[in-house]
């Protein structure tokens, strides 16, 4: 061991994250963690220096999203402030991003030391696991330990904090390998079959149920059983509805979906989840979006089953009337056997998305023929139906914003009904934090490298965020944003406008802002659009250009079906 080679701590971080298979890392490079950058470069992983900490976080956790698979969100210690909305937006998704911070010098801690925080304290209540680095030689350990942590059972996102003393300091290149498991790849995850006694009884009362319904969460996903859900619903004619926020588990075109539980994006969830008799909540949570499992969200004579994939998640739907600890697609396979299906349930449940669906396009349509014989600006509605009008079967959509969001949600439903395949859908997770669009459009784009990808943000989305879009320009990864530009926080000032006692908005107008030159300076196509007939030629130049784009579209307010019932009724957004 003598003559072994030495090297520092932060090639050790490096080589046990890519032994792991980590493919990606994103950072603004910092002192502190710059032996970490030389232990990538000497891995050759791609690091990508990105224009601020909260970026590096959001293309960590967008790439995390699409692959599945770990990406790396390295700071230092100020920068781990700047990183710390990523870690909320990772953890509301579920997503295993792996922060690592270069910290303060742990020899002289609690004395003052250089930028020196309580950086694992800050990160513990929104991540999984987090940890200090204290002993060079378990460098690999925790590498190890929290990558388990990340991927396993519950999914989430981790913190690892190295000590630049550590991060600096020499170690044999084998320190802490002497221990099990000498083999630290990363392992195939361990999954939870169902008990069959358990799994008996579940079935048992779904096969003698005549109205249920499946709800899948965000455990679907990450278990990647979201092409087991689909067959499952097709098979057995069991209407499918996604929870609000989280990852889309089939197609908006697929048929047996039918969209959100939530009553308000979403009318026809309301009928069907009041009426079902059972309801299959698979991999999700019994949170606030689902009223905790109360009525008036479910009643109280629907029989609530919940499927999760680990303990984890089962403590958290400890309202459920019957729970199954089982791997979701382990389950879906069971319940393909059941040996029934609900063909006149399924139906009714399509007739009411068609219903919804026209309402919607009647709706539209006088909107839009009122603005065009007015000189108006367009609706948000039109504006994200016209766009996905120009998009192919393989391309990416990801929306961002308050109203921008929700009313994009109801377009993708009614076009995916009509027909529209998209290639994935990206959008804010479960805190609906603003700002993330762009970024997790560049990592569509870097992952998807012959596809469009087209961004839909609120301006005000734009201003939280936008400066990640300096990395579509240094990773030759040109995407198109469309700016859905009313000149305010919209969503927050019709809340106000209902809310004040005068009915005015406060604190909430922006100037007008140049988005489209803004682009144009920076090197992209830049164009500004007036006029809906404006806007598809517009977007066909953006995505012919080769370049990074802003369409920068003007368009009216418009308050979003799920803004009124909560400014009105003052309610969740998903309780009627």
């Amino acid at each position: 061991m003598a003559n072994a080679k030495k090297i520092r701590g932060g090639e050790i971080l490096a080589r046990a994250l890519k032994e792991k298979g980590a493919k990606h890392v994103f950072t603004l490079a910092g002192g502190f963690c710059n032996p970490a950058l030389e232990g990538f470069m000497e891995c050759q992983m791609p690091v990508i220096n990105c224009p601020h900490e909260q970026v590096a976080g959001h293309l960590a956790d967008g790439h995390t999203r699409i692959t599945r698979t770990p990406s790396i969100c390295l700071v230092g210690p100020e920068g781990f402030a700047n990183a710390v909305p990523a870690m909320l937006e990772a953890g509301g998704e579920r997503s295993p991003v792996i922060f690592v911070t270069g910290s303060s010098t742990l020899k002289r801690q609690g004395a003052g030391g250089f930028k020196e925080i309580d950086d694992v304290a800050i990160a513990a209540p929104l991540v999984k696991y987090s940890v200090q680095i204290t002993d060079g030689e378990r460098i690999s350990e925790f590498v190890d330990r929290a990558w388990h942590a990340a991927t396993t059972g519950y999914p989430g996102p981790v913190h690892i904090s190295l000590p630049v003393d550590i991060m600096f300091s020499s170690f044999d290149e084998d320190a802490g390998r002497e221990e099990r498991p000498f083999l630290r790849t990363n392992k195939l995850i361990p999954r939870a079959w169902p008990d069959p006694t358990a799994l008996s009884h579940i079935m048992k009362i779904i096969k003698a149920s005549e109205r249920p319904l499946i709800i899948g969460g965000h455990g679907v996903w990450w278990s990647g059983a979201e092409a087991t859900l689909e067959r499952a619903g097709k098979m057995l004619r069991l209407p499918v509805f996604n929870v609000p926020y989280h990852s889309k588990l089939l197609g908006e075109e697929c048929d047996a979906y039918m969209g959100l539980a939530d009553f308000h994006q979403y009318h026809p969830s309301k009928p069907a989840i009041h009426e079902a008799d059972v309801i299959i909540m698979i991999g999700g949570r019994l949170d606030n979006q689902m009223n905790f499992g109360n009525p008036p969200f479910f009643q109280k004579t629907t029989t609530l089953i919940c499927v999760n994939g680990s303990h984890e998640e089962l403590d958290y739907n400890r309202a459920a009337d019957e729970m199954l600890l089982s791997d979701p697609g382990a389950f879906l396979d069971a319940l393909m056997g059941v040996g029934k299906t609900w063909d006149s349930w399924f139906d009714a449940q399509k007739q009411r998305r068609a219903d919804w669906v026209q309402e919607w396009e009647t709706h539209i349509a006088a909107e839009t023929a009122r603005d065009l014989a007015d000189g108006g600006k367009m609706h948000p509605l039109q504006l994200s139906l016209d766009v996905q009008a120009e998009m192919g079967a393989e391309d990416w959509l990801i929306f961002d914003g308050g109203n921008t969001h929700f009313w994009s949600e109801i377009a993708v439903n009614m076009a995916g009904w009509r027909g529209q395949k998209l290639g994935g859908i990206m959008h804010p997770g479960n805190y609906s934090l603003l700002g993330v669009g762009v970024s997790f459009g560049v990592s569509a784009k870097a992952l998807h490298p012959d596809k469009n990808v087209v961004v839909i943000s609120g301006d005000g989305a734009f201003l939280s965020g936008g400066l990640s879009i300096e990395a579509a320009f240094q990773e030759a990864t040109p995407i198109t944003v469309v700016i859905d530009n009313n000149g305010g926080l919209d969503c927050i000032s019709q809340q106000q406008e209902r809310l004040f006692a005068n009915g005015q908005h406060f604190a909430t107008d922006f100037r007008d802002i140049p988005f489209h030159t803004m682009c144009e300076g920076l090197g992209g196509h830049g164009e500004l659009v007036t006029k809906r007939e404006e806007l598809g030629p517009a977007l066909r130049r953006a995505m012919a250009s080769g370049k990074t784009a802003c369409v920068n579209v003007k368009c009216r307010g418009v308050i979003s079906p799920i803004v009124a019932a909560t400014s009105d009724k003052r309610d969740k957004a998903s309780i009627e």
